[in-house]
């Protein structure tokens, strides 16, 4: 047995047996992203595809978990995404997603987090802004299991 210690999001896990065992299909996905970039680091939240849009901040992890992420989850958004963990200057998120509250006055906006504890640090970054913001927006919650399985789903 191996043992681990530290962070449980960062355990070791092998999928190889079932993910084999997923049906393949023949039918390529078409992309859905419909704007560059998107590492929040590098956005700007004042860019015309933020504009009264519906925004999905999601973690990093959170596409590659996700096989229908782009048709599912992707589609008719605009996106930011950042790791809650790895990334250094997060302060700055808050602003930017305050900005999209009050400044591109988005409808709404959906954060996608993995299922392992340092990514809720993401959904506090939202949160957080929302509670400075002068606009209220209904900010919607996903928590992606490891193997790409929808964990939850509310608005918060």
């Amino acid at each position: 047995m191996i043992e681990f210690s530290g962070c449980p999001g960062s355990g070791m896990r092998d999928f190889r047996e079932t993910a084999t065992a997923a049906k393949a299909t023949v039918d390529k996905v078409e992309s859905r992203l419909r704007q560059w970039p998107i590492q929040m680091h590098l956005i700007s939240p004042m860019a015309p595809y933020y504009r009264g849009a519906d925004v999905l901040l999601t973690a990093d992890c959170v596409a590659y978990a996700l096989g229908g992420f782009h048709p599912d989850f992707l589609a008719g958004k605009a996106i930011g995404i950042a790791c809650p963990k790895l990334d250094e200057g997060q302060e700055a998120y808050v602003d930017k997603i305050k900005s999209w509250l009050d400044d591109a006055e988005i409808n709404t906006l959906t954060v996608m987090i993995m299922q392992v504890p340092c990514c809720h640090g993401l959904l506090a970054l939202a949160q957080q802004a929302a509670q400075s913001a002068q606009r209220k927006v209904p900010i919607k919650a996903i928590v992606v299991g490891l193997q790409g399985e929808i964990l939850s789903e509310e608005w918060v």
